[in-house]
């Protein structure tokens, strides 16, 4: 009997790749292939791609490359290369790597399956490239990382045009999800043992657009409330244009919606702003800030940066550190503005030197280092309740410690008690020491609540399926919502 063929999924970019790769590894693994041993090369390679990172074909065409041997040596190898870059490059990736199997954009992600058996018996590469959506991803079938904590998907594409961004090109237009659908994938995953979602689209708080209701997504936040066994509830990304005080009410009057807010603001510049195409204005950004933390004093906000716009003077930058220290974020994305071909700002003037820009970074980078740590300090001495990661704390076997996310997403590495708890699992422990980027709390923990999620992930780990995770993240950092205080990013096509 021929065994099944294994597959690997290597993704690169934002959360919603992250997202479109757990229906890719579904599709696959409903298609009888299974995820390929670790340390093995699978039968077939899928590259979901990120096309707003600098030299992002670079990398691609590199891995490509060392893929080319295993190919020539193995004929029923099959590579396929999606996402955003194939959607940009299209027929140019099987020009230059003549040895790739099927090419597929954004929008057909559900073709995978047949365009893999089309070029295996057709003995050709498939390119096929839609221009717009042919199925919502969240109707495909999925393989989640994870066993507590899911992404559901609100909208796809994006009606913004800001000039740094190459995403509403690739992505498309703004397409939304009815809430019953939502609503209805959220009930499925907690009936699974998902404790915690994460509403993700290119700009949630213009969910509704659609079907016209612009009070849609506030109302998604309290509809969510309502789900029996939902622990908790986070969004990314909102755009400060459209942000709107039901949003903060539906947050602050919610008890699972979290008072964490990832709110980019890109440039305290008002001139800047203008350049790039974001309508608002730093007061307005300040504005929402404020009201935030006045519905809700305990919040912790993060936020999306690019030093070195094109034009961008030290009066410009010296306005962006300024929102930064009247913003007084929890932790920020920090971007090095480069061209991104095919973007409006690639062919603007006064493109500023690197040297410039990296010098910019630095002094913004200790800024918001300075914040994060003295924000974080404030936190020494509360009891927390932790909801105990997977792969969170890198350090943790020689630390004797476990990790975990706070309720605001602050990442918490905390000594466990006699009983040692699952992911997906809750303990509430009490902060002993801060960093700039994490919470240590030395204890041991004072409570531990075992949970349907920890039930969950352990009869994960006891099937055959565990054995491979099928999705290898190309930037490990992106597979949970929180990321360090301090983060050169990609420019993530989620983060508006």
């Amino acid at each position: 009997m021929e065994s099944a063929r294994t597959y690997e999924v290597r993704t690169y970019g934002c959360q919603m790749n992250v997202h479109d790769s757990e229906r890719l590894s579904g599709l696959l693994e409903d298609a009888g292939y299974v995820p390929a041993p670790e340390g093995e090369t699978a039968d077939v390679v899928v590259f979901n791609t990120c096309a707003v990172r600098e030299n992002a074909d670079n990398r691609l065409y590199g891995n490509l490359g060392h893929l080319r041997p295993s190919k020539v040596s193995n004929p029923g190898m099959q590579i396929a290369v999606g996402g955003c870059l194939a959607q940009k490059d299209q027929g140019e990736i099987v020009r230059r790597a003549p040895w790739v199997d099927v090419v597929f954009g954004t929008h057909n992600i559900g073709s995978l399956p047949v365009l893999l058996e089309r070029a295996r018996v057709q003995q050709e590469a498939q390119v096929e490239i839609k221009e717009s959506l042919e199925t919502f991803p969240s109707t495909l079938p999925t393989k989640r990382e994870s066993a507590y904590a899911a992404w559901v998907s609100v909208s796809v594409g994006c009606n913004n045009t800001c000039t740094f961004c190459i995403v509403p090109a690739l992505r498309g237009k703004e397409k939304d999800r009815r809430p019953g659908d939502v609503l209805n994938e959220v009930r499925t995953l907690v009936d699974q043992g998902v404790l915690e979602i994460t509403l993700l689209g290119q700009n949630v708080n213009t969910y509704g657009v659609e079907f016209g209701d612009k009070l849609a997504f506030g109302k998604l936040l309290r509809a969510c409330g309502a789900v029996d066994g939902l622990e908790r509830v986070r969004f990314t990304s909102p755009h400060p244009a459209a942000f709107t005080d039901d949003v903060i009410e539906a947050m602050a009057e919610t008890p699972n919606v979290m008072h964490q807010l990832h709110m980019p603001l890109q440039s305290g510049s008002d001139r800047i702003l203008k350049a790039m195409r974001r309508s608002y204005r730093a007061e307005r950004y300040l504005g929402i800030i404020e009201r935030v933390r006045a519905a809700m004093p305990d919040a912790a906000i993060s936020t999306d940066i690019i030093v070195g716009f094109p034009g961008e003077t030290e009066e410009d930058f010296q306005g962006t550190l300024d929102v930064v220290r009247r913003s007084r974020f929890a932790n920020a994305f920090t971007f090095q503005y480069s061209i991104r071909p095919g973007t409006p700002a690639a062919t603007m003037d006064d493109q500023i030197p690197k040297e410039v820009v990296q010098e910019r970074y630095e002094r913004l980078v200790a800024l918001q280092n300075e914040i994060s740590w003295e924000e974080n300090k404030k936190q020494v001495g509360r009891t927390l309740e932790v909801l105990v990661a997977e792969g969170e704390g890198r350090k943790d076997e020689a630390t004797n410690r476990l990790s975990g996310r706070a309720p605001d997403n602050r990442l918490v590495h905390f000594t466990p008690g006699a009983e040692v708890p699952r992911p997906g699992d809750m303990v509430r422990v009490e902060v002993t020491y801060a960093a700039p980027h994490h919470l240590v709390a030395d204890g041991p923990a004072l409570e531990l609540r075992r949970t349907r999620a920890g039930d969950a992930w352990e009869a994960r780990q006891a099937a055959p399926a565990a054995q491979g995770s099928g999705v290898m993240l190309g930037m490990p950092s992106i597979g949970r919502p929180a990321v360090p205080a301090v983060q050169e990013a990609s420019g993530c096509s989620v983060r508006s």
